[in-house]
């Protein structure tokens, strides 16, 4: 095992009670969207959203990229965000314009950190900033894929956090892309199915099941990764 993983290795523990709550934060976001899904069914009318995104043409991909990358540079819940998107563009455009938007606002966050206010971000990171400036130097671009797949820093924290880092931006980007789209894809998938159920389409249980499998795999990868650094 190389000494890039070291500024990690002190806190063993953490990721699994953090993966656990993912896990169950997944179970509960999952039963709230199916109950809302049967509440809701027959009062929203999903014709009228496709008719309206279509008369958007690009404008509605690109002012919902817009937001996105908005809402990450404060602070905002991206999981919400990647839901609306599953649900408004169907689950592979809305993997791709979530985590397009999602990227974008990473960045954003990342050279505002770096240019412009890194005396504020380093006062929010606290001691951690110390771990992530070691296993950048160590590890490069394949440590910044490691914490965007390991909940063991806040997200939108974490943009502004890498910031003061040594990592080039273009190996930020392409690594935050990569690693993002796991999640990014079980999310959006959810929201399609959401937005199935409202309006009553068919395949809805082998839908589902689909979703749940999706959402537990992105919830059980940061485990299995764990595991794997211990035993290297």
């Amino acid at each position: 095992m190389t000494a890039g993983w070291g500024p990690v290795a002190d806190d063993r523990e953490r990721p699994a009670g953090g993966a656990k709550g993912k896990r169950v934060a997944v179970a509960l976001l999952l039963a709230a969207f199916v109950i809302a899904a049967v509440l809701l069914r027959g009062h929203v009318d999903g014709a009228a959203v496709r008719r309206w995104l279509d008369s958007a043409g690009w404008w509605g991909p690109l002012a919902f990229m817009a937001a996105y990358a908005a809402a990450t540079v404060a602070f905002f819940p991206g999981s919400v965000l990647t839901l609306a998107g599953g649900a408004l563009f169907g689950p592979l455009w809305g993997t791709f314009y979530s985590l397009t938007g999602a990227t974008a606002g990473a960045t954003g966050a990342f050279v505002v950190a770096r240019y412009l206010a890194s005396d504020w971000v380093a006062r929010r990171s606290g001691g951690r900033l110390a771990r992530l400036l070691e296993g950048v130097d160590a590890e490069g671009w394949r440590f910044v894929a490691f914490v965007r797949l390991v909940p063991l820093f806040p997200f939108n924290l974490l943009n502004f956090a890498l910031g003061l880092t040594r990592i080039r931006l273009l190996h930020y980007v392409i690594a935050s892309y990569i690693a993002m789209l796991p999640g990014a894809l079980a999310y959006s998938y959810l929201g399609y199915v959401g937005r199935e159920a409202l309006g009553g389409g068919s395949g809805l249980i082998q839908k589902g099941l689909l979703a749940l499998a999706l959402l537990a795999s992105a919830a059980f990868l940061p485990r299995f990764l764990m595991r794997l650094r211990r035993n290297r």
